[in-house]
């Protein structure tokens, strides 16, 4: 995977505000302590992609397989009774919230 990106000097930036941009420990890295932004300037989460964004490799997640041991079979019953006691609830998202982000359907 390779990120580029264009600086007069070689480990510097252009302007003040990409001093947060450092190289990572791990070669051919680059890291940003703060919440980045792609297609808007007022990312709430440490990564906000406003639009689609296309993978050419596996993405990770806590809730991956391939981050898990000891998987087991449960006991059915007793999960069906657990779920009989979740609080279900259905919800609009709000007006300010969906046209920020572009859903239309709330």
């Amino acid at each position: 995977q390779n990120i580029s990106f264009q600086a007069s000097n070689p480990g510097q930036f252009e302007n003040d505000s990409d001093v947060l941009w450092q190289r990572g420990h791990v070669p051919e890295t680059i890291v940003y302590h703060g919440r980045v932004g792609i297609n808007t300037d007022a990312p709430d989460e440490a990564l906000v992609v406003c639009g689609n964004a296309k993978v050419m490799g596996r993405v990770m997640h806590p809730s991956d397989s391939r981050a898990k041991q000891n998987i087991r079979e449960v006991d059915t019953n007793e999960q069906l009774r657990r779920i009989t006691q979740m609080r279900l609830v259905e919800y609009d998202y709000k007006p300010e919230f969906a046209s920020v982000m572009g859903i239309k359907d709330t």
